[in-house]
């Protein structure tokens, strides 16, 4: 079983399901509003955890009933919240909205994880994890000093940069596996991912700029993965009816790397991944959606007992 330390962001999903997406200005119905915890690190913890791996989080939540309904539910995945900080503000909250093909739009108001600071993290025993776990929900600050404190102690590093924003060729060096979509690699490598010669070229550009190895996820073309050795491989996304994308990426990510950090390939741990996310997509919610090894491993031996 793989250790894993996630830092990042704990959420309170408010999510609202609508025909349609609103245009700039209008003001439209919704059909349904539901509470489901969420928040990119707390999604990607969750996964690792029911997927397989031994997790812990580093992050903050208010001083509210949503920061302790969300650590009650985290604990019940069996996720160490002892770096898990309370904050004097509000817990972070997600206003999403979902239409009726299942695609989703986000507003991320960032509350108690906006306030994470260096001090909150520098207490960690890095050095006992396989790897950690980042992405773009919490101070950047905050993240640099753990990309150092992973060199230091020679930790794995797994990033996510969701959402995106430019990262020097000093950090990107410090990541070993980056895990991002198309929209989030054109934003940092100014390439567009239209075609795969683009893929291969933005994906070439990040590890020119020192990633080690690099997974872009393409929604309903799969993903592509390349490392610095030239070593490629590609998964086609597998056909579900969709009912909600909300924590699809999340699911692949913490699937991926729970399979990956126990010493499977990375074709085998791509493949469990896209799994995993197929099956979130078939249900509603991010933390609720997300699958466990059980409903994993049986939804693979029913795909290669039909094939």
């Amino acid at each position: 079983m793989s250790t894993i330390l996630v830092a990042g962001s704990m959420n309170i999903d408010i999510v609202t399901k609508v025909n349609r997406h609103p245009l700039p200005g209008e003001t439209i119905h919704g059909m349904e509003t539901s509470l489901f915890p969420g928040g990119k690190g707390a999604n990607q913890a969750v996964a690792a955890a029911r997927l397989g791996a031994s997790v812990c989080m580093v992050g903050a939540v208010g001083n509210d009933l949503f920061g302790n309904e969300i650590k009650r539910i985290l604990s019940d995945d069996g996720i160490d919240l002892t770096h898990v900080k309370e904050k004097n503000s509000t817990t972070g909250m997600a206003l999403i909205t979902i239409d009726q093909t299942g695609e989703n739009n986000i507003i991320l108001s960032q509350g108690a994880n906006g306030l994470i600071t260096k001090e909150d993290i520098s207490r960690v025993s890095y050095d006992r994890f396989d790897a950690i776990l980042l992405q773009n929900e919490i101070p950047w600050e905050a993240n640099a000093f753990v990309l150092e404190k992973a060199q230091h102690h020679q930790v794995k590093t797994v990033f996510n940069p969701a959402p995106a924003l430019a990262i020097s060729k000093d950090y990107l060096s410090l990541i070993d596996i980056l895990i991002l979509n198309e929209h989030e690699a054109t934003e940092m490598t100014q390439y567009k991912c239209d075609t795969k010669e683009d893929i291969v070229r933005s994906v070439q550009f990040l590890i020119d700029c020192g990633v080690k190895e690099v997974i872009i996820t393409l929604g309903k073309k799969g993903s592509f993965y390349m490392n610095n050795k030239q070593k490629v491989y590609s998964t086609a996304a597998l056909q579900v009816p969709v009912v909600d994308t909300t924590a699809a990426g999340d699911t692949f990510i913490g699937a991926f790397i729970a399979k990956y950090m126990s010493g499977h390939s990375v074709e085998k741990s791509l493949d469990y991944a896209s799994v995993a996310a197929a099956i979130s997509v078939t249900i509603e919610g991010a933390q609720n959606s997300i699958p466990n090894v059980d409903k994993v491993n049986n939804f693979m031996q029913r795909k290669e007992e039909s094939m």
